[in-house]
């Protein structure tokens, strides 16, 4: 069964000022085939399952380090370099098998206007490793969300290039450590290169929960450029799964950072070995990229900074 798009991937943000330009040139520099590309690699048999801090993860860490120095992106100068290090004696839970330090990966493509103010767009490189001297390539958990990072940056930074950048700066955050718990964005979270009170999160789980800007903005943005369907079933407080309490968005939620969480479901090749390259759908990918895309474009560039009006439950 061919699968959709990322089980994890966040998008924050921290927003202002209108602009007259669209985003639909550069939707289209977001490619199925490049997320292709990226994706055998990132969930290729080399990189060993990535799990949190051992070689696999760290080779595949440096993969994207390189992408993004392909495409002209930089780390945040405030990060003294591409890594935030996550140390292994914070990654302690009881259910979690100890584990090696290992690191967040920022890259960073400052505002124009408000470059104080953050959006911060994420997900997970980490997996599960290998089990059994099998791999558990994590294709979709969260390869897929990872590979949309670089080209969400692309498409961005082909925008500041042509002198249409984001009015508020982009901080793109793959996180570490969020099979064993969270840690990686529970870390970031509570060791922010960027005061906190600066920023938003995105996932379509969540986005009602603290502001009612996010969750029109979101809806918005998919009427005008991807006009696909939106499915709240994970959203609903009654939900018994209790997504929106168990990704790397709610850290920064419980913070108060308007969140909103993509997620395609659970699916059988959930956490099994079976979840690779071949399995994921990269025309819907695609699109769901370019959703996001877009809708982090509507929040970095809108004239107002979204409002939390919510309690976030």
């Amino acid at each position: 069964m061919k699968k959709t798009f990322a089980s994890g991937f966040i998008l924050s943000l921290i927003l202002a000022s209108c602009s007259a330009v669209k985003p639909t040139k550069y939707l289209d520099t977001i490619s199925s085939d490049e997320l292709k590309t990226h994706l055998y690699i990132v969930a290729g048999d080399e990189m060993e399952g990535r799990n949190t801090g051992e070689p696999g993860q760290k080779k595949a860490g440096k993969y994207l380090i390189s992408q993004y120095e392909k495409m002209g992106v930089s780390y945040p100068k405030e990060g003294n370099g591409w890594y935030q290090k996550v140390p292994s004696e914070f990654m302690v839970r009881a259910f979690s098998p100890k584990l090696n330090d290992s690191e967040n990966i920022w890259a960073f493509i400052e505002g124009s206007e408000k470059p104080e103010e953050i959006l911060v767009i994420s997900a997970h490189y980490d997996h599960v490793g290998m089990k059994n001297g099998e791999v558990y390539n994590g294709a979709d958990d969260d390869g897929s969300g990872t590979v949309a990072l670089l080209e969400i940056a692309k498409a961005f930074q082909q925008a500041k290039k042509e002198g249409h950048g984001p009015k508020r700066s982009v901080l793109f955050l793959h996180v570490t450590g969020e099979e064993h718990g969270l840690h990686g964005s529970r870390y970031y979270a509570e060791h922010p290169l960027f005061p906190l009170d600066n920023g938003n999160y995105v996932y379509l789980i969540g986005s009602d929960r603290l502001s009612t800007d996010l969750h029109n903005i979101s809806e918005e943005a998919n009427k005008k450029y991807s006009n696909l369907e939106l499915d709240y079933k994970y959203n609903d407080r009654n939900d018994p799964e209790k997504i929106y309490y168990r990704s790397d968005h709610y850290n920064f939620a419980k913070n108060g950072i308007p969140s909103l969480f993509y997620f395609n479901g659970v699916h059988e090749d959930y956490h099994l070995s079976t979840d690779t390259p071949d399995k994921i759908e990269y025309d819907l990918l695609q699109k769901r990229t370019k959703l996001v895309f877009a809708t982090a474009w509507e929040l970095a560039n809108r004239k107002e900074r979204i409002k939390v009006d919510r309690d976030g439950k």
